[in-house]
């Protein structure tokens, strides 16, 4: 597993990460998710601190892209309906010439494996599938759509100094 001093960008999935997993349709087929405003906020710091993040999940949802281009993460940073992973995060690494074993990947299931074994750190949500926490480097504390995603965004931006938050960037960007 590489030292969080030594991660210089994320990605992570949506549902059961970003979320609890729970999806509410309406008869149009239109989908609502909710997100832990926290979480949101340590993308935003991890954007304002110069990390690159992506979102790579199989939704198709342009409400996710929405919610994801307001934190600062590039549009093209935003990988909807990716069905190759692995593929989808090689293609950001490349983007920002990091190697894999330089990104903290979150993900909660089958899906994820792929990336969760190949990131430099691999995270999921306390209540994650357990072959996506068998795959993974940590199993958070916190549950999806809870704080996973804070609690490790800011541990690692913490061990590298660089939990820093700066009224005016937060203005500018934001």
């Amino acid at each position: 597993m590489t030292d969080l001093k030594d991660i210089k960008g994320f990605a992570f999935d949506i549902d059961g990460v970003m979320t609890d997993g729970g999806i509410l349709a309406d008869l149009e087929g239109q989908l609502y998710r909710t997100f832990d405003a926290k979480d949101g906020f340590a993308v935003r710091m991890a954007a304002m601190n110069g990390f690159p993040v992506a979102v790579i999940t199989g939704a198709r949802s342009q409400s996710v892209r929405a919610r994801f281009s307001g934190n600062g993460i590039p549009p093209e940073d935003i990988y909807l309906g990716s069905r190759d992973k692995i593929a989808d995060f090689d293609d950001f690494c490349s983007r920002y010439g990091l190697k894999r074993s330089e990104v903290m990947f979150f993900g909660d299931d089958v899906p994820d494996i792929p990336v969760l074994l190949e990131a430099g750190i691999g995270v999921t949500p306390a209540d994650a599938a357990e072959e996506a926490k068998q795959a993974a480097d940590i199993v958070s504390v916190k549950p999806g759509g809870k704080g996973c995603v804070r609690f490790h965004f800011e541990e690692v931006m913490k061990a590298q100094g660089k939990w820093n938050f700066d009224v005016n960037v937060y203005k500018a960007k934001f």
